[in-house]
Protein backbone atom coordinates (compact mmCIF):
# COMPACT_ATOMS: atom_id res chain seq x y z
CA UNK A 1 0.00 0.00 0.00
CA UNK A 2 1.56 3.31 -1.05
CA UNK A 3 1.32 6.45 1.04
CA UNK A 4 0.00 9.64 -0.52
CA UNK A 5 2.11 12.71 0.16
CA UNK A 6 -0.05 15.78 0.58
CA UNK A 7 1.06 19.39 0.48
CA UNK A 8 1.20 19.27 4.27
CA UNK A 9 3.55 16.27 4.28
CA UNK A 10 5.88 17.35 1.50
CA UNK A 11 9.44 18.22 2.49
CA UNK A 12 10.61 21.74 1.79
CA UNK A 13 12.53 20.60 -1.29
CA UNK A 14 9.23 19.64 -2.98
CA UNK A 15 7.48 22.92 -2.26
CA UNK A 16 7.57 25.79 -4.70
CA UNK A 17 9.92 28.56 -3.68
CA UNK A 18 8.19 31.72 -2.66
CA UNK A 19 8.83 34.70 -4.85
CA UNK A 20 8.28 37.19 -2.05
CA UNK A 21 11.31 38.06 0.13
CA UNK A 22 8.90 38.89 2.94
CA UNK A 23 7.35 35.41 2.81
CA UNK A 24 10.80 33.88 3.00
CA UNK A 25 11.23 35.56 6.36
CA UNK A 26 8.06 34.08 7.85
CA UNK A 27 9.60 30.79 8.98
CA UNK A 28 12.85 32.33 10.35
CA UNK A 29 10.77 34.95 12.15
CA UNK A 30 8.53 32.24 13.58
CA UNK A 31 11.59 30.32 14.81
CA UNK A 32 12.93 33.39 16.59
CA UNK A 33 9.47 34.03 18.02
CA UNK A 34 9.34 30.44 19.35
CA UNK A 35 12.58 31.16 21.20
CA UNK A 36 11.23 34.40 22.64
CA UNK A 37 8.09 32.58 23.83
CA UNK A 38 10.32 30.06 25.60
CA UNK A 39 12.12 32.91 27.34
CA UNK A 40 8.83 34.47 28.39
CA UNK A 41 7.77 31.14 29.90
CA UNK A 42 10.59 31.40 32.48
CA UNK A 43 10.49 33.18 35.86
CA UNK A 44 9.90 35.72 37.17
CA UNK A 45 6.91 35.59 34.81
CA UNK A 46 4.31 32.93 35.76
CA UNK A 47 3.75 32.15 32.06
CA UNK A 48 4.98 28.53 32.10
CA UNK A 49 2.24 27.51 29.65
CA UNK A 50 3.85 29.59 26.86
CA UNK A 51 6.39 26.79 26.44
CA UNK A 52 3.70 24.60 24.84
CA UNK A 53 2.76 26.97 21.98
CA UNK A 54 6.47 27.79 21.64
CA UNK A 55 7.24 24.17 20.81
CA UNK A 56 4.17 23.89 18.61
CA UNK A 57 5.47 26.86 16.62
CA UNK A 58 8.97 25.37 16.53
CA UNK A 59 7.48 22.10 15.30
CA UNK A 60 5.85 23.96 12.40
CA UNK A 61 9.16 25.64 11.58
CA UNK A 62 11.13 22.39 11.52
CA UNK A 63 8.66 19.92 10.05
CA UNK A 64 10.08 18.50 6.83
CA UNK A 65 12.98 20.95 6.68
CA UNK A 66 16.32 20.00 5.20
CA UNK A 67 19.17 19.71 7.76
CA UNK A 68 20.89 22.97 6.81
CA UNK A 69 17.59 24.87 6.94
CA UNK A 70 16.73 23.25 10.25
CA UNK A 71 20.12 24.21 11.67
CA UNK A 72 19.55 27.87 10.83
CA UNK A 73 16.00 27.85 12.16
CA UNK A 74 17.10 26.10 15.33
CA UNK A 75 19.90 28.60 15.82
CA UNK A 76 17.46 31.49 15.50
CA UNK A 77 15.18 29.85 18.05
CA UNK A 78 18.15 29.31 20.34
CA UNK A 79 19.19 32.95 20.12
CA UNK A 80 15.62 34.14 20.65
CA UNK A 81 15.52 32.02 23.80
CA UNK A 82 19.00 32.32 25.29
CA UNK A 83 19.98 35.89 24.48
CA UNK A 84 17.32 37.40 26.76
CA UNK A 85 17.44 34.50 29.25
CA UNK A 86 21.18 34.89 29.86
CA UNK A 87 21.34 38.69 29.72
CA UNK A 88 22.34 38.70 33.41
CA UNK A 89 25.74 37.26 32.46
CA UNK A 90 26.63 40.63 30.94
CA UNK A 91 25.38 42.65 33.90
CA UNK A 92 28.85 43.84 34.92
CA UNK A 93 31.22 42.60 32.19
CA UNK A 94 29.47 44.02 29.15
CA UNK A 95 27.74 42.47 26.14
CA UNK A 96 30.62 40.50 24.59
CA UNK A 97 30.79 37.60 27.11
CA UNK A 98 26.97 37.48 27.29
CA UNK A 99 26.51 37.34 23.52
CA UNK A 100 29.36 34.86 23.13
CA UNK A 101 27.84 32.53 25.73
CA UNK A 102 24.37 32.69 24.18
CA UNK A 103 25.82 32.17 20.69
CA UNK A 104 27.70 29.04 21.76
CA UNK A 105 24.82 27.58 23.77
CA UNK A 106 22.39 28.21 20.89
CA UNK A 107 24.49 25.84 18.76
CA UNK A 108 23.23 22.94 20.87
CA UNK A 109 19.65 23.94 20.07
CA UNK A 110 20.56 24.25 16.40
CA UNK A 111 21.96 20.71 16.29
CA UNK A 112 18.92 19.41 18.20
CA UNK A 113 16.73 21.12 15.60
CA UNK A 114 18.47 19.21 12.82
CA UNK A 115 17.62 15.93 14.53
CA UNK A 116 14.04 17.05 15.13
CA UNK A 117 13.62 17.98 11.46
CA UNK A 118 14.95 14.61 10.35
CA UNK A 119 12.55 12.59 12.52
CA UNK A 120 9.48 14.59 11.44
CA UNK A 121 9.22 12.12 8.55
CA UNK A 122 8.50 9.30 11.04
CA UNK A 123 4.96 8.34 12.14
CA UNK A 124 5.58 9.07 15.84
CA UNK A 125 7.80 12.08 15.26
CA UNK A 126 6.59 14.16 18.27
CA UNK A 127 7.99 11.48 20.59
CA UNK A 128 11.30 11.24 18.76
CA UNK A 129 11.50 15.02 18.38
CA UNK A 130 10.89 15.68 22.08
CA UNK A 131 13.54 13.10 22.95
CA UNK A 132 15.88 14.86 20.52
CA UNK A 133 15.40 18.13 22.40
CA UNK A 134 16.36 16.35 25.66
CA UNK A 135 19.42 14.96 23.87
CA UNK A 136 20.46 18.54 23.13
CA UNK A 137 19.91 19.55 26.75
CA UNK A 138 21.92 16.56 27.97
CA UNK A 139 24.85 17.55 25.77
CA UNK A 140 24.63 21.19 26.82
CA UNK A 141 24.68 20.16 30.49
CA UNK A 142 28.00 18.34 30.06
CA UNK A 143 30.18 20.15 27.52
CA UNK A 144 32.22 22.25 27.28
CA UNK A 145 33.97 22.90 30.62
CA UNK A 146 31.59 20.66 32.54
CA UNK A 147 28.47 21.98 30.82
CA UNK A 148 25.96 24.78 31.33
CA UNK A 149 22.42 23.45 32.05
CA UNK A 150 20.91 26.92 32.53
CA UNK A 151 17.75 27.16 30.45
CA UNK A 152 16.61 23.56 30.73
CA UNK A 153 12.92 23.60 29.86
CA UNK A 154 12.15 21.97 33.21
CA UNK A 155 13.45 25.03 35.06
CA UNK A 156 10.67 27.16 33.57
CA UNK A 157 7.95 24.89 34.96
CA UNK A 158 8.11 25.58 38.71
CA UNK A 159 4.56 27.00 38.60
CA UNK A 160 3.33 24.64 35.93
CA UNK A 161 0.91 21.80 35.46
CA UNK A 162 3.71 19.39 34.55
CA UNK A 163 5.81 19.96 37.71
CA UNK A 164 4.81 16.67 39.45
CA UNK A 165 6.64 14.79 36.69
CA UNK A 166 9.91 16.02 38.22
CA UNK A 167 9.31 13.46 40.98
CA UNK A 168 8.89 10.72 38.35
CA UNK A 169 12.05 11.17 36.31
CA UNK A 170 13.68 14.48 37.18
CA UNK A 171 14.27 17.37 34.80
CA UNK A 172 14.61 15.18 31.67
CA UNK A 173 11.11 13.69 32.06
CA UNK A 174 9.60 17.04 33.03
CA UNK A 175 11.16 18.77 30.03
CA UNK A 176 10.26 15.91 27.68
CA UNK A 177 6.60 16.16 28.67
CA UNK A 178 6.47 19.88 27.89
CA UNK A 179 8.18 19.49 24.51
CA UNK A 180 6.06 16.47 23.57
CA UNK A 181 2.86 18.37 24.36
CA UNK A 182 3.92 21.24 22.12
CA UNK A 183 4.92 19.01 19.21
CA UNK A 184 1.75 16.97 19.67
CA UNK A 185 -0.33 20.14 19.55
CA UNK A 186 1.26 21.16 16.25
CA UNK A 187 0.83 17.68 14.77
CA UNK A 188 -2.84 17.65 15.77
CA UNK A 189 -3.43 21.00 14.07
CA UNK A 190 -1.47 19.85 11.02
CA UNK A 191 -3.63 16.73 10.65
CA UNK A 192 -6.85 18.71 11.01
CA UNK A 193 -5.73 21.23 8.38
CA UNK A 194 -4.78 18.37 6.06
CA UNK A 195 -8.28 16.94 6.47
CA UNK A 196 -9.84 20.29 5.60
CA UNK A 197 -7.78 20.54 2.40
CA UNK A 198 -7.98 16.88 1.24
CA UNK A 199 -11.11 15.53 2.90
CA UNK A 200 -9.11 12.52 4.14
CA UNK A 201 -8.76 11.92 7.86
CA UNK A 202 -6.09 9.36 8.83
CA UNK A 203 -7.49 8.36 12.20
CA UNK A 204 -4.39 6.51 13.41
CA UNK A 205 -1.99 9.44 12.96
CA UNK A 206 -4.55 11.88 14.36
CA UNK A 207 -5.08 9.67 17.41
CA UNK A 208 -1.30 9.48 17.92
CA UNK A 209 -1.07 13.27 17.72
CA UNK A 210 -3.85 13.73 20.27
CA UNK A 211 -2.19 11.20 22.59
CA UNK A 212 1.04 13.22 22.41
CA UNK A 213 -0.93 16.06 23.99
CA UNK A 214 -3.11 14.10 26.39
CA UNK A 215 -0.61 11.57 27.76
CA UNK A 216 1.82 14.11 29.29
CA UNK A 217 -1.05 16.06 30.85
CA UNK A 218 -2.64 12.88 32.21
CA UNK A 219 0.71 11.67 33.51
CA UNK A 220 1.23 14.96 35.34
CA UNK A 221 -2.09 14.55 37.16
CA UNK A 222 -1.30 10.89 37.87
CA UNK A 223 2.01 11.93 39.46
CA UNK A 224 0.36 14.32 41.92
CA UNK A 225 0.43 11.77 44.81
CA UNK A 226 4.24 11.86 44.60
CA UNK A 227 4.18 15.55 45.56
CA UNK A 228 3.98 15.24 49.32
CA UNK A 229 4.80 18.00 51.79
CA UNK A 230 4.09 16.04 54.97
CA UNK A 231 6.72 15.51 57.66
CA UNK A 232 8.11 11.96 57.80
CA UNK A 233 10.89 12.64 60.33
CA UNK A 234 9.38 15.47 62.29
CA UNK A 235 10.18 19.10 61.59
CA UNK A 236 13.06 21.50 62.00
CA UNK A 237 13.02 25.23 62.61
CA UNK A 238 15.55 26.76 60.26
CA UNK A 239 16.79 30.33 59.82
CA UNK A 240 18.23 31.72 56.59
CA UNK A 241 20.30 34.89 56.90
CA UNK A 242 20.51 37.50 54.14
CA UNK A 243 23.05 40.06 55.26
CA UNK A 244 23.18 42.05 52.00
CA UNK A 245 26.29 43.53 50.37
CA UNK A 246 27.73 47.07 50.56
CA UNK A 247 27.51 47.58 46.79
CA UNK A 248 26.47 45.75 43.64
CA UNK A 249 28.56 44.32 40.86
CA UNK A 250 31.88 42.60 40.50
CA UNK A 251 33.47 44.77 43.20
CA UNK A 252 31.01 43.77 45.89
CA UNK A 253 33.69 41.64 47.59
CA UNK A 254 36.20 44.49 47.71
CA UNK A 255 34.60 45.17 51.09
CA UNK A 256 34.79 41.60 52.28
CA UNK A 257 34.79 42.54 55.93
CA UNK A 258 31.60 44.58 55.43
CA UNK A 259 29.84 41.56 53.89
CA UNK A 260 30.88 39.37 56.80
CA UNK A 261 29.85 42.02 59.33
CA UNK A 262 26.44 42.35 57.66
CA UNK A 263 25.73 38.63 58.10
CA UNK A 264 27.07 38.53 61.64
CA UNK A 265 25.04 41.61 62.57
CA UNK A 266 21.81 40.18 61.12
CA UNK A 267 22.40 36.91 62.98
CA UNK A 268 22.92 38.78 66.26
CA UNK A 269 19.73 40.75 65.59
CA UNK A 270 17.90 37.45 65.10
CA UNK A 271 19.32 36.25 68.42
CA UNK A 272 17.93 39.37 70.08
CA UNK A 273 14.53 38.82 68.43
CA UNK A 274 14.50 35.23 69.68
CA UNK A 275 15.34 36.37 73.20
CA UNK A 276 12.53 38.95 73.03
CA UNK A 277 10.04 36.33 71.84
CA UNK A 278 9.60 37.91 68.42
CA UNK A 279 10.99 34.88 66.57
CA UNK A 280 11.14 31.17 67.46
CA UNK A 281 14.50 29.68 68.37
CA UNK A 282 15.94 28.04 65.23
CA UNK A 283 17.54 24.60 65.39
CA UNK A 284 20.27 25.80 63.04
CA UNK A 285 21.12 28.81 60.87
CA UNK A 286 22.19 28.95 57.23
CA UNK A 287 24.38 31.72 55.83
CA UNK A 288 24.83 32.19 52.07
CA UNK A 289 27.74 31.45 49.81
CA UNK A 290 30.55 34.05 50.15
CA UNK A 291 29.16 35.40 53.40
CA UNK A 292 32.78 35.37 54.60
CA UNK A 293 35.26 35.92 51.79
CA UNK A 294 37.86 36.31 54.51
CA UNK A 295 39.34 32.92 55.35
CA UNK A 296 38.45 32.39 59.03
CA UNK A 297 41.21 29.79 59.39
CA UNK A 298 43.83 32.39 58.43
CA UNK A 299 42.19 35.62 59.62
CA UNK A 300 41.74 35.92 63.38
CA UNK A 301 39.39 38.91 63.08
CA UNK A 302 37.03 37.04 60.75
CA UNK A 303 37.06 34.01 63.02
CA UNK A 304 36.17 36.17 66.02
CA UNK A 305 33.27 37.89 64.20
CA UNK A 306 31.80 34.55 63.13
CA UNK A 307 32.34 32.95 66.53
CA UNK A 308 30.59 35.75 68.38
CA UNK A 309 27.58 35.66 66.03
CA UNK A 310 27.29 31.87 66.34
CA UNK A 311 27.52 32.02 70.12
CA UNK A 312 24.87 34.73 70.18
CA UNK A 313 22.33 32.57 68.35
CA UNK A 314 23.47 29.47 70.23
CA UNK A 315 22.94 26.87 67.48
CA UNK A 316 25.04 25.50 64.60
CA UNK A 317 25.55 27.90 61.71
CA UNK A 318 26.64 27.03 58.16
CA UNK A 319 29.02 29.75 56.96
CA UNK A 320 29.93 30.27 53.29
CA UNK A 321 33.64 31.10 53.15
CA UNK A 322 36.53 31.38 50.70
CA UNK A 323 39.53 29.39 51.89
CA UNK A 324 42.96 30.42 50.64
CA UNK A 325 45.60 27.77 51.32
CA UNK A 326 49.28 28.65 51.01
CA UNK A 327 49.54 26.68 47.78
CA UNK A 328 47.09 25.38 45.24
CA UNK A 329 43.68 26.68 44.33
CA UNK A 330 41.12 28.57 46.37
CA UNK A 331 38.17 26.72 47.84
CA UNK A 332 34.52 27.83 47.89
CA UNK A 333 33.68 26.20 51.20
CA UNK A 334 30.74 25.80 53.54
CA UNK A 335 31.77 25.49 57.18
CA UNK A 336 29.66 23.99 59.94
CA UNK A 337 30.30 26.26 62.91
CA UNK A 338 29.33 25.00 66.36
CA UNK A 339 28.68 27.55 69.14
CA UNK A 340 30.95 25.64 71.53
CA UNK A 341 33.50 23.86 69.32
CA UNK A 342 33.87 26.34 66.48
CA UNK A 343 34.38 24.99 62.92
CA UNK A 344 33.73 21.23 62.93
CA UNK A 345 33.05 20.22 59.31
CA UNK A 346 33.47 21.56 55.76
CA UNK A 347 32.09 21.07 52.27
CA UNK A 348 34.02 22.27 49.22
CA UNK A 349 31.90 23.23 46.21
CA UNK A 350 32.26 20.43 43.68
CA UNK A 351 31.05 22.14 40.51
CA UNK A 352 32.89 25.44 40.27
CA UNK A 353 31.76 27.92 37.65
CA UNK A 354 33.90 28.36 34.53
CA UNK A 355 34.71 32.00 33.69
CA UNK A 356 33.43 32.96 37.13
CA UNK A 357 35.38 30.94 39.68
CA UNK A 358 38.08 29.75 37.31
CA UNK A 359 39.17 30.87 33.86
CA UNK A 360 39.71 28.23 31.17
CA UNK A 361 41.99 29.32 28.32
CA UNK A 362 42.82 32.52 30.18
CA UNK A 363 45.08 33.99 27.49
CA UNK A 364 42.41 33.52 24.81
CA UNK A 365 39.54 34.83 26.92
CA UNK A 366 41.58 37.92 27.82
CA UNK A 367 41.39 38.99 24.17
CA UNK A 368 37.63 39.45 24.59
CA UNK A 369 37.43 40.80 28.13
CA UNK A 370 40.02 42.17 30.56
CA UNK A 371 37.63 41.30 33.40
CA UNK A 372 39.07 37.76 33.45
CA UNK A 373 42.00 39.14 35.44
CA UNK A 374 39.63 39.93 38.30
CA UNK A 375 39.81 36.16 38.91
CA UNK A 376 43.52 36.26 39.72
CA UNK A 377 43.56 32.87 41.45
CA UNK A 378 41.35 30.02 40.27
CA UNK A 379 39.04 28.04 42.52
CA UNK A 380 39.39 24.28 42.61
CA UNK A 381 36.56 21.74 43.02
CA UNK A 382 35.93 19.51 45.99
CA UNK A 383 35.28 15.80 45.59
CA UNK A 384 33.00 14.81 48.48
CA UNK A 385 29.21 15.03 48.82
CA UNK A 386 28.18 17.61 51.40
CA UNK A 387 25.78 16.50 54.16
CA UNK A 388 26.03 18.19 57.57
CA UNK A 389 24.41 16.87 60.73
CA UNK A 390 22.98 20.05 62.20
CA UNK A 391 21.39 19.50 65.61
CA UNK A 392 20.20 16.06 64.50
CA UNK A 393 19.00 17.13 61.03
CA UNK A 394 20.91 15.93 57.99
CA UNK A 395 21.21 18.89 55.64
CA UNK A 396 22.37 18.41 52.04
CA UNK A 397 24.56 21.19 50.64
CA UNK A 398 24.24 22.38 47.04
CA UNK A 399 26.20 25.58 46.50
CA UNK A 400 24.64 28.08 44.07
CA UNK A 401 25.63 27.05 40.50
CA UNK A 402 25.48 23.38 41.51
CA UNK A 403 21.67 23.54 41.68
CA UNK A 404 21.56 23.53 37.88
CA UNK A 405 23.13 20.06 37.71
CA UNK A 406 20.90 17.04 38.25
CA UNK A 407 23.41 14.92 40.16
CA UNK A 408 24.40 17.55 42.73
CA UNK A 409 21.14 17.63 44.70
CA UNK A 410 20.46 13.94 44.15
CA UNK A 411 23.81 12.93 45.66
CA UNK A 412 22.98 14.67 48.93
CA UNK A 413 19.59 12.97 49.18
CA UNK A 414 20.96 9.49 48.48
CA UNK A 415 23.55 10.24 51.19
CA UNK A 416 20.73 10.77 53.69
CA UNK A 417 19.83 14.48 53.48
CA UNK A 418 16.42 15.23 55.02
CA UNK A 419 16.52 18.84 53.83
CA UNK A 420 18.51 20.67 51.14
CA UNK A 421 20.27 24.01 51.46
CA UNK A 422 21.26 26.02 48.37
CA UNK A 423 23.47 28.87 49.67
CA UNK A 424 24.06 31.36 46.87
CA UNK A 425 25.63 34.69 46.01
CA UNK A 426 23.88 36.69 43.29
CA UNK A 427 25.31 40.12 44.10
CA UNK A 428 27.44 40.09 40.95
CA UNK A 429 24.29 40.04 38.81
CA UNK A 430 22.56 43.05 40.29
CA UNK A 431 18.79 43.23 39.99
CA UNK A 432 18.60 40.94 36.97
CA UNK A 433 16.31 37.94 36.57
CA UNK A 434 19.11 35.54 37.48
CA UNK A 435 18.04 35.14 41.11
CA UNK A 436 14.46 34.27 40.09
CA UNK A 437 15.66 31.73 37.54
CA UNK A 438 17.86 30.11 40.17
CA UNK A 439 15.04 30.09 42.73
CA UNK A 440 12.88 28.22 40.21
CA UNK A 441 15.58 25.56 39.93
CA UNK A 442 15.45 25.05 43.68
CA UNK A 443 11.66 24.71 43.54
CA UNK A 444 11.97 22.02 40.88
CA UNK A 445 14.61 20.23 42.99
CA UNK A 446 12.24 20.32 45.99
CA UNK A 447 9.59 18.38 44.06
CA UNK A 448 12.11 16.17 42.29
CA UNK A 449 13.48 14.84 45.60
CA UNK A 450 10.53 15.60 47.92
CA UNK A 451 12.64 17.71 50.25
CA UNK A 452 12.29 21.15 51.80
CA UNK A 453 14.82 23.50 50.24
CA UNK A 454 16.24 26.57 51.96
CA UNK A 455 17.96 29.19 49.80
CA UNK A 456 20.06 31.73 51.75
CA UNK A 457 21.43 34.41 49.39
CA UNK A 458 23.79 37.32 50.14
CA UNK A 459 21.58 39.91 48.46
CA UNK A 460 18.33 38.10 47.56
CA UNK A 461 16.04 36.53 46.79
CA UNK A 462 16.39 34.19 49.79
CA UNK A 463 13.55 31.71 50.29
CA UNK A 464 12.14 28.74 52.14
CA UNK A 465 10.55 26.13 49.86
CA UNK A 466 8.33 23.24 50.88
CA UNK A 467 8.70 19.72 49.37
CA UNK A 468 5.76 20.48 47.07
CA UNK A 469 7.70 23.38 45.51
CA UNK A 470 5.71 26.15 47.19
CA UNK A 471 7.62 29.17 48.53
CA UNK A 472 6.44 29.93 52.07
CA UNK A 473 8.93 32.66 52.98
CA UNK A 474 11.11 34.91 50.85
CA UNK A 475 13.02 38.16 51.07
CA UNK A 476 13.20 41.25 48.91
CA UNK A 477 16.39 41.90 46.95
CA UNK A 478 19.26 43.84 48.55
CA UNK A 479 17.57 43.99 51.94
CA UNK A 480 19.05 42.56 55.16
CA UNK A 481 16.65 39.95 56.49
CA UNK A 482 16.28 36.69 58.38
CA UNK A 483 13.76 34.01 57.40
CA UNK A 484 12.69 31.68 60.19
CA UNK A 485 10.38 28.80 59.33
CA UNK A 486 9.41 25.33 60.49
CA UNK A 487 9.92 22.87 57.65
CA UNK A 488 9.06 19.17 57.28
CA UNK A 489 11.88 16.65 57.24
CA UNK A 490 11.64 13.69 54.89
CA UNK A 491 13.70 10.57 54.20
CA UNK A 492 11.71 8.63 51.56
CA UNK A 493 13.04 8.61 48.00
CA UNK A 494 11.02 9.61 44.93
CA UNK A 495 11.24 7.54 41.73
CA UNK A 496 13.36 10.34 40.27
CA UNK A 497 15.85 10.08 43.13
CA UNK A 498 16.01 6.28 42.88
CA UNK A 499 16.34 6.20 39.11
CA UNK A 500 18.96 8.93 38.85
CA UNK A 501 20.28 9.27 35.30
CA UNK A 502 18.32 6.33 33.85
CA UNK A 503 15.25 8.32 32.65
CA UNK A 504 17.59 10.60 30.74
CA UNK A 505 19.41 7.62 29.24
CA UNK A 506 16.08 6.10 28.19
CA UNK A 507 15.08 9.31 26.40
CA UNK A 508 18.47 9.52 24.70
CA UNK A 509 17.94 5.98 23.43
CA UNK A 510 14.53 7.02 22.06
CA UNK A 511 16.19 9.92 20.23
CA UNK A 512 18.88 7.60 18.90
CA UNK A 513 16.19 5.14 17.78
CA UNK A 514 14.42 7.83 15.79
CA UNK A 515 17.62 8.98 14.10
CA UNK A 516 18.49 5.35 13.43
CA UNK A 517 15.20 4.85 11.62
CA UNK A 518 15.89 7.93 9.50
CA UNK A 519 19.37 6.69 8.64
CA UNK A 520 18.06 3.21 7.77
CA UNK A 521 15.38 4.73 5.55
CA UNK A 522 18.00 6.82 3.74
CA UNK A 523 20.12 3.72 3.12
CA UNK A 524 17.13 1.79 1.74
CA UNK A 525 16.21 4.69 -0.55
CA UNK A 526 19.77 4.87 -1.84
CA UNK A 527 19.80 1.15 -2.57
CA UNK A 528 16.47 1.34 -4.37
CA UNK A 529 17.76 4.17 -6.55
CA UNK A 530 20.90 2.20 -7.30
CA UNK A 531 18.89 -0.92 -8.15
CA UNK A 532 16.57 1.09 -10.39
Amino acid sequence: MSATITAVDAPDSARPASGSPLRRLIRPGAAALAGVLLFLSFPPRPLWWLAVPAFALLGWCLHGRRPRHAFGLGYLAGLGFLLPLLSWTGEEVGPVPWIALAAVEALFIAFAAVGIALVTRLPLWPVFGAAGWILGEAARARVPFGGFPWGKIAFGQADGLFLPLAAVGGTPVLGFAVVLTGFGLYETVRRVLAYRSTGELPRGPLAAALLAVLVPVTAAFAALPLVDGSAEDGTATVAAIQGNVPRLGLDFNAQRRAVLDNHARRTEQLAADVKAGKEPQPDFVLWPENSSDLDPYRNADARLVIDEAVKAIGVPVVVGAVLSPDTGKLRNTLIEWDPERGPVDTYDKRHVQPFGEYIPMRSVVRLFSSDVDRVSRDFGPGDEVGVFDLAGTKVGLVTCYEAAFDDMARDTVTEGAQLISVPSNNATFGRSEMTYQQLAMSRVRAVEHSRSVVVPVTSGVSAVIMPDGKVVRKTAMFTPDALVAEVPLRSSLTPATRLGVWPEIALLLVAAGGLGQVAAGAVRARRERSAG
